[in-house]
């Protein structure tokens, strides 16, 4: 049953590489004109990766991907949609940039791709997509390399327990923060994708919640060392309909709400 909600979470990501390539938000062509994509946070955390080898998993059309090439690491790129590897495919391609992107079920990267990286790297999104925490764990493990480092920047697990429903103006508790086997269905509405709210979706998604300790637990059950864990109270959409948008781009609470983590990012190590 698993597979056919990532089949159908894959026919969703199918659908939105169209609207994101056009939207705003990913803004592709100032990204062609010299741009990047990546944000202060994860810029801040790898510091720098001249040539040094990079994975990215779960790279959707691989916009931060190319941006660490434009860094100097030599990068490859992984989604498991078709459409989203072709995308960063013709991107590369048409800027010139050394980058290889592979179409694959993260859960079977293993199969198709036999090396080891200095840093192994996924961010925003890509954790409540996926089933298996363990599972996912034992994929990211097997692809840094002895000395090498996995890092990662997502949207804290507790932010995803409220609701984000249009309209709101106010924290209310929506969702489960521990993990369960079964998925949440999400149909389509008219609120777009959080790259463009005005756009026509059509395909439902399935999402799994992940506390942060199952998380940790899992990549330490792995054999990785966590080395550093920061939590943030700010954001890099809006979240939340009352959200505010800062000078320096990222979205935060408003004043007179409550202080939450809304991202954390995390380093952990190989052991050499």
């Amino acid at each position: 049953m698993t597979e056919e909600f990532m089949a159908v979470n894959r026919t969703h990501w199918d659908e939105l590489v169209p609207i994101h390539a056009r939207s705003d938000f990913y803004d592709v062509e100032r990204f062609k004109t010299g741009g990047t994509s990546l944000k202060s946070v994860e810029l801040e955390q790898l510091g720098d990766v001249s040539g040094k080898s990079l994975l990215h998993l779960q790279c959707h059309f691989g916009m931060d991907t190319l941006s660490w090439a434009r860094l100097g690491a030599r990068v490859t790129g992984m989604d498991f949609s078709s459409k989203a590897i072709t995308q960063a495919t013709n991107v590369a391609n048409e800027l010139g940039i050394d980058a290889r992107f592979i179409e694959s079920n993260i859960y079977d990267l293993p199969a198709v791709l036999d090396e080891e990286f200095d840093i192994v790297f996924t961010s925003y999104g890509v954790l409540v997509h996926l089933p298996d925490m363990a599972g996912w764990a034992k994929v990211v493990a097997r692809f840094v390399k002895p000395g090498g480092a996995f890092h990662i920047v997502e949207f804290h697990p507790f932010s995803q327990t409220f609701d984000d429903t249009k309209g709101l103006t106010e924290l209310r508790l929506a969702y489960p923060y521990f993990d369960r086997d079964a998925p949440m269905r999400f149909e389509p509405d008219d609120e777009g994708s959080y790259a463009d709210r005005s756009a026509t979706v059509s395909t439902p998604t399935y999402e799994w919640n992940h506390s942060l300790s199952m998380i940790i637990s899992s990549l330490v059950d792995a054999g990785l060392r966590i080395e550093r864990i920061r939590e943030f109270d700010l954001t890099v959409h809006q979240q939340f309909p009352f959200m505010e948008q800062s000078p320096d781009g990222y979205w935060r609470l408003p004043a007179g709400y409550p202080e939450i983590p809304l991202l954390f990012s995390l380093v952990a190590t190989k052991p050499a």
